[in-house]
């Protein structure tokens, strides 16, 4: 009778382990962040916007803004982020809404042609992040034509 006791217990202890296990690794996955590529054109010297980040609740109402952090900085220019307001029509079922966001620009160095590149980690509310990998084309030509 001692044996069985003792045998159940080391069995409930090695369920527990493994859901305890099975709970870390749940939230190892949810704590790593997401990867998104983003390719952006930008001419020397002048801001291009390459990003709009912003909370609409379903009642159409602003929630709380992410924050947002610069992982890698850029090599031949500079990302600024600006608080500014979204005003936006027909999205999801908010007819008409006027919400806080926040806009990240990227400007290019003024006589840098070529492709430069950042990580800005974006983390929404409840603690989800993204990670957000910009490859940024900057040109004196954007539309990399002759004008012809």
């Amino acid at each position: 009778m001692r044996q069985q006791v003792s045998s159940t217990r080391r069995h409930q202890t090695r369920i527990w382990l493994a859901a305890a296990l099975l709970c870390l690794s749940a939230l190892a996955a949810h704590a790593q962040a997401k990867l998104v590529e983003r390719e952006v054109k930008a001419t020397p010297g002048r801001d291009a916007r390459v990003g709009i980040y912003t909370d609409i609740k379903p009642d159409c109402t602003s929630g709380p803004l992410p924050a947002i952090r610069l992982v890698t900085a850029p090599a031949h220019g500079a990302v600024n982020v600006k608080r500014g307001t979204l005003k936006a029509t027909n999205f999801k079922q908010c007819l008409a809404t006027e919400v806080p966001a926040f806009v990240a620009l990227y400007r290019g160095a003024a006589e840098f042609n070529g492709t430069d590149e950042f990580v800005l980690e974006i983390t929404w509310p409840g603690g989800r992040k993204e990670l957000q990998h910009f490859r940024v084309n900057v040109s004196a030509h954007p539309g990399g034509g002759q004008g012809i």
